[in-house]
């Protein structure tokens, strides 16, 4: 595993906060960050001027999809939509200075094409994951689903991150039965800005440690 190079950001489910986690990762890094798939351009910008925005990055901290599809569907039937099948040789890992951070679209099992799905998609590039959940109910199911799917295909976890309303109980049950950690905490925001994830930022643990951590 190439754990210098970043981690891959992935959730439990599509709309969990993967891009609200990965401005904040972005922030506390000083990272790059990358969403090679991304759909549903019909109905928003991306999620790259997101992270942009939210994160204060550069041009040059930001590296442009290798996909991108208007429909808002997994990236196998928005690219069927448009008549566009995805290419792996495409989905490499870009060359850049200090850690990239990758961002998934949707869940691990979404397909990207007809013998790929995104976990195959994150075992090939050779990134740590950061899982993002759900803090409520319902979450402690999904997520140590995803973590099993991760596991099997022996790809190392940094640790999960929950996003929402503070529920110790969960958090407990996921580090003990998942044998992972909470890297930090995201809660309900009544307004995502900027100054928030600076805020957010502070609570993230050093990349450099997590990976001494996971390669030990």
């Amino acid at each position: 595993m190439n754990f210098q190079r970043g981690v891959f950001v992935t959730g439990t489910d599509t709309g969990i906060g993967k891009t609200l986690v990965s401005a904040i990762l972005c922030r506390a890094w000083n990272a790059t960050y990358w969403k090679p798939l991304q759909t549903g351009l019909a109905d928003e910008e991306g999620d790259t001027p997101t992270v942009r925005d939210l994160a204060g990055l550069f041009a040059a901290r930001i590296i442009p999809p290798a996909y991108a599809f208007q429909a808002p569907l997994a990236p196998l039937a928005a690219g069927d939509l448009e008549n566009v099948t995805v290419n792996p040789g495409r989905l490499v890992l870009p060359q850049v200075q200090g850690p990239l951070v990758v961002e998934g679209a949707g869940g691990l099992m979404v397909p990207v094409r007809e013998d790929m799905m995104l976990v195959d998609l994150i075992e090939s590039l050779g990134l740590p994951a950061v899982l993002v959940t759900r803090s409520g109910l319902g979450t402690i199911n999904h997520t140590l689903l995803s973590l099993e799917a991760l596991r099997r295909r022996d790809i190392p976890v940094l640790g999960v991150v929950p996003v929402g309303p503070p529920n110790p109980g969960n958090e407990r049950d996921i580090a003990r039965f998942g044998k992972t950690r909470i890297l930090f905490r995201v809660p309900h925001l009544d307004a995502i800005t900027e100054t928030s994830v600076a805020e957010l930022s502070g609570n993230v643990p050093l990349l450099d440690v997590l990976q001494q951590q996971i390669s030990q």
